[in-house]
């Protein structure tokens, strides 16, 4: 029997190939496709039928393996594949701009993109215990309650038995929790997928420690928290594939994106002042910046990206997506004082804390050390012709080089500069000082590292050092 993903390639490239005919046709005609269905089946061929804006239409049949599915489950070929496979095949573009450079259709909004990400996406509820205290009549009376908070969330992996959900930190984290939220994480997580959304209701249940039981209806999914970090305001929940499944069979992971540049559409999804999940849109306005926030009580220095996007009070946690559908962000903060300032966790952060915390299983971030400080130069605007893209780079420069660190070990010395680092044969450019930190995050016991670096104008290799648990810290 054939391979039915292979079958299914075959059958997109012939369909684009049929599409790249018209538009020929198209470019002189205006005449343009409406829609394309499947109108009939025989088990092993299927007859496809084009219909025109003129009322002509044209079939093709395409053969399927031996058993008569396509690799979607039997399911029509939509437009939207076609152009996943054209930009798996050719590059990056835009749907809108797929659209009215090959079909001659005009699509000025990203309506059908904003529709595919609603399906992983979350609205997410976390109780915390909280005591407070007061006087009645000459007494001090300590009262303990539960306070609930709302936040918002994306699906990052779906596996057979869980499926693993990325949001802020602080979503599931409060400083005035009790004792009873072990580390101030929250008591009790649940969550709702757009759709089938509703908000907890107080009962007269109390649970075995006496708190106020709340009821978050048929629609409610259990939520679990697998690990976090503070200093990266990212924390990883899971839930039961089959819960979510049950709730909707539809669900899909993010597609993550590579990158995101400046003026690039940027599209916010999440739980609205807790009115349920609503969609903002606007672009990205500065690449990377650094703001402090106190999550607790201290102070702490976040990089992120800024955009013009609206965000409110219950974004927190949720996806911010380019005009491809793909993740370039997580919302975490806004200003107060201006509404087209706001903020999201850049999608290199993002990736790779979840994969750091999903590394290990005490829910704590581990990052190797170089045993390196560094100092940056030539910092300047790189404009790609090509492309017609651009980005700010600047030459990272070893100031320091501690004794018997993995740098003194693979040779480096202060003056040296960074050009790249290769994990496991995977070459990361370093273009900012911050790339290096990022791309630590990846790093585990076991794992092999080079770095490539300049001195004195020649470009140098270094050995392959294997890292051990005890460069992990």
């Amino acid at each position: 029997m054939k391979n039915k993903k292979s079958t299914f390639a075959l059958i997109l490239c012939s369909v684009v190939m049929l599409f790249a005919g018209f538009f020929l046709t198209a470019c002189s005609s205006n005449i343009t496709i409406k829609s394309i269905e499947r109108s009939s089946t025989t088990g092993l061929t299927d007859t496809y039928t084009i219909y025109y804006s003129d009322g002509s239409t044209y079939d093709f049949q395409i053969t399927n393996g031996q058993d008569g599915i396509d690799g979607r489950d039997g399911s029509d070929v939509t437009i939207l594949d076609i152009y996943n496979k054209y930009v798996a095949e050719y590059g990056d573009i835009s749907y809108a701009d797929f659209l009215e450079k090959y079909l001659n259709i005009n699509i000025s909004d990203n309506s059908l993109i904003i529709n595919k990400c609603l399906l992983s996406s979350l609205k997410v509820y976390s109780e915390f215990t909280v005591s407070s205290v007061y006087m009645y009549g000459p007494n001090i009376v300590t009262s303990n309650s539960i306070s609930i908070s709302s936040g918002s969330a994306v699906i990052y992996k779906v596996d057979n038995d869980y499926t693993y959900l990325i949001t802020n930190y602080h979503v599931v984290y409060s400083s005035s929790a009790n004792s009873d939220c072990e580390n101030g994480l929250a008591y009790n997580i649940n969550g709702y997928l757009y759709g089938s959304e509703s908000s907890p209701v107080s009962t007269s249940t109390k649970d075995n420690s006496g708190y106020t039981v709340y009821d978050y209806g048929d629609y409610a999914i259990s939520l679990e928290y697998v690990g976090g970090s503070i200093d990266y305001n990212i924390a990883v929940l899971k839930a039961s594939t089959q819960d979510l499944l049950d709730i909707n069979s539809q669900i899909c992971a993010v597609e993550m994106a590579d990158s995101y540049y400046v003026g690039e559409t940027a599209i916010a999804i999440g739980n609205t002042e807790d009115e349920g999940i609503s969609v903002t849109e606007g672009i990205v306005s500065v690449d990377n910046e650094f703001i402090s926030l106190a999550l607790d009580s201290t102070s702490r220095s976040y990089r992120v990206l800024r955009i013009d996007t609206a965000i409110y009070g219950g974004n927190s946690g949720g996806g911010l997506f380019n005009n491809r559908g793909e993740l370039i962000g997580i919302t975490n903060a806004g200003s107060s004082s201006d509404e087209n300032i706001n903020y999201a966790i850049p999608i290199s952060i993002v990736k790779n804390v979840t994969e750091n915390i999903l590394n290990y299983t005490d829910g704590s971030i581990h990052k190797v050390t170089l045993g390196i400080s560094i100092t940056t130069s030539n910092s300047r605007y790189q404009y790609d012709t090509t492309s017609g893209l651009g980005k700010i780079i600047e030459d990272v420069t070893l100031s320091e080089v501690t004794t018997s660190s993995i740098a003194s070990t693979l040779g480096l010395a202060s003056g040296d500069i960074i050009k790249s680092i290769i994990v496991n044969g995977t070459t990361y450019t370093i273009n900012r000082y911050f790339d290096i930190g990022d791309i630590l995050l990846l790093v585990k016991v076991g794992d092999t590292l080079q770095i490539n670096y300049t001195r004195n104008s020649s470009n140098i290799l270094s050995d392959i050092y294997t890292v051990t648990s005890s460069n992990i810290s």
